[in-house]
Formats: C-alpha cells, sequence, structure tokens
C-alpha cells in the first residue's frame, strides 16, 4: 500500500509540493484548502498527467471550509504550507500572529484525523510556527519540524555553483538557525567536491554569497511582486519527506526542537538532524568556533522572540 501525504494549503508552494509528490511516485497526495474549488483542479489535474508521468500515486483535492478533514485521515506526513502570504516589504514577523491563528486551526484537525502522522511546517514565520504546532499537536518532538534549512541551503549551493561555474551537484551548503535574516550560512562546513569554500573563494566573495543567501527569500519576493517563492520551496518539502518515507537516515538541515543541543534549551532552531521513519531521529551537533556560536545564538534569539510574543517559549 502506498504512503498518504496530505498538503494543507493549495496555493503554489502546497500544488508544486503535490505534483512533484505524485510526479516521483512517493505517496498518495490529498490536496487541501479553504477555498472551493481550485485546489480540487489542481489535484485532477496531476491525476490527468499520471498515465503520461507513469506514476500510479492518486490526487484528490479537497476543500476544508466546513472544516472537514475526513479525507485527510490516516495520513503518514502533513505538510502545512497554509497561511497569509509574504508580501514586498513584508518581514516574516509581520505574518506571526495572522498565521499563528491559521496553524491552530489546522493542526486541531490534522491531529484528530491523523494521530501518528509526521508533521512538516513551513509557514512562515517557520520556527515559530513549527514551536505552535509542537505545543498545539502534543506530537513527540521528533514528529513535528520545519522546512528550512535545506531550501536555504539550496539556495547557498545555487550561489556557490554560479560564482565558480561548477555543478551544482558538486556543492554541499550548510546552514544553520532561524529561517530569516538571522540565518547562518557556514562557510566552513560548505564543500565543493569535498573542497572547503574558504579554500576556493577569498572572504569578499563567501561574504556576498552568505549575505545573498540570507536575502534569498526577499529577492524572490521582490522579484515576483505578487507572491514568494515555491519551485526550491517545494523540492525542499519532497526531499524531507522522501527521507522520511523511505527511512533513508538522511542528514539534512532542519528546524528541529532542541533541548540543550548547541547551547539552546526549548526551542525550535534549524539544525543538522538525521530523517528517518519516525520523522528527526538524531540531531547532529558540529563544533563552532566562537563567531559561529555567537550567530547561531543570535538567530535562536530571534526566534525566541517571536515565539514568546506567542506564550509559547
Amino acid at each position: 500500500m502506498r504512503k498518504k501525504v496530505t498538503v494543507v494549503g493549495g496555493g503554489f508552494v502546497g500544488s508544486t509540493t503535490a505534483q512533484r509528490l505524485v510526479d516521483k511516485e512517493l505517496a498518495d497526495v490529498v490536496l487541501t484548502d479553504i477555498l472551493d474549488t481550485p485546489q480540487i483542479g489542481k489535484a485532477l489535474d496531476m491525476l490527468e498527467s499520471t498515465p503520461i508521468t507513469r506514476s500510479d500515486a492518486r490526487a484528490v483535492g479537497i476543500s476544508t471550509a466546513s472544516g472537514d478533514y475526513k479525507v485527510t485521515a490516516n495520513s503518514d506526513i502533513v505538510v502545512v504550507t497554509a497561511g497569509f502570504p509574504r508580501k514586498p516589504g513584508m518581514s516574516r514577523d509581520d505574518l506571526l500572529k495572522a498565521n499563528y491563528d491559521v496553524i491552530k486551526a489546522v493542526v486541531v484537525e490534522v491531529v484528530k484525523y491523523s494521530p501518528n502522522a509526521i508533521l512538516i511546517m513551513v509557514t512562515n514565520p517557520l520556527d515559530a510556527m513549527v514551536q505552535a504546532a509542537y505545543k498545539i499537536s502534543g506530537f513527540s518532538k521528533n514528529r513535528v519540524m520545519g522546512m528550512a534549512g535545506v531550501l536555504d541551503s539550496a539556495r547557498m549551493s545555487t550561489f556557490v555553483a554560479m560564482e565558480l561555474n561548477v555543478s551544482v551537484e558538486n556543492v554541499t551548503s550548510f546552514v544553520l538557525g532561524g529561517h530569516g535574516d538571522d540565518m547562518v550560512p557556514l562557510a566552513r562546513y560548505s564543500t565543493v567536491a569535498g573542497i572547503p569554500l574558504p579554500d576556493l573563494l577569498p572572504a569578499d566573495r563567501i561574504a556576498a554569497i552568505v549575505e545573498r543567501t540570507r536575502k534569498g527569500g526577499g529577492e524572490i519576493v521582490s522579484l515576483y511582486k505578487t507572491g514568494s517563492a515555491y519551485y526550491a520551496p517545494s523540492a525542499a518539502i519532497v526531499e524531507m519527506v522522501e527521507a522520511i518515507l523511505k527511512d533513508k537516515k538522511k542528514i539534512l538541515p532542519c528546524a528541529a526542537y532542541l533541548e540543550g543541543e548547541y547551547g539552546i534549551k526549548g526551542l525550535y532552531v534549524g539544525v543538522p538532524v538525521k530523517l528517518g521513519a519516525r520523522g528527526v531521529e538524531q540531531i547532529i551537533q558540529i563544533k563552532l568556533t566562537p563567531e559561529e556560536k555567537a550567530a547561531l545564538d543570535k538567530s535562536a534569539a530571534s526566534v525566541r522572540e517571536l515565539v514568546t510574543i506567542l506564550g509559547l517559549a
């Protein structure tokens, strides 16, 4: 029997995630939204593509305007992308309280129908929304995580590959911390064909890549004018889903709940984790320089400020 994944939020991120899952035949997909029909049409459109892509995965779209989540029952993974979009000039912090109300309503319902699911949170501000989902769901910490580091690391890898004119397959980048302007791209742990990035680029070019990585989401927003990124975020989500469904034990940077690791306690922060069938199966601790640790602490403090506002600290 195929696995089942529910994607909450039928916008660009959610629908592109659903399409990638169906195309890769990873799971049957339920695409939900509070709208009446667009997500239903998108799911049917995906389904009609499967004879061409040779995928037997099923896709169905439903409206949750009435609060009915029954079709999502017994999902193995629930990906939550629902929320108000980020607009030009809007910080992730601006989204905080509005999206908290959305997350609260969604999580209560998905937990009711899929009590054994793993939650992957995508809604911004990411780290605060993961903390909210963890508190609201009552799930163990290994079954609630956030998609951020995979995306941020992919952006950094893109910029490194462009700078050096090399294949993206050769580049491995490492980004820790919150999903925002205080994220911590670690050049020292980023490599090209195993070669440390500082051995290949001067400090000023690395600094430019780090800064562009931190502003990567805002750059896309400014170019789109009326929306935010969805191709790269959906690819990042699917990498996480695949690692869990296939029990790959893959080490990826994700927002995970820390209980003393990296000197941070009681907070979701982006760190390298091992993803497998049980979700976050291990938090990988790496040695940081004093400067890197200070940057991570600053990023964690920004996250803590948001969760404190929501009363979740």
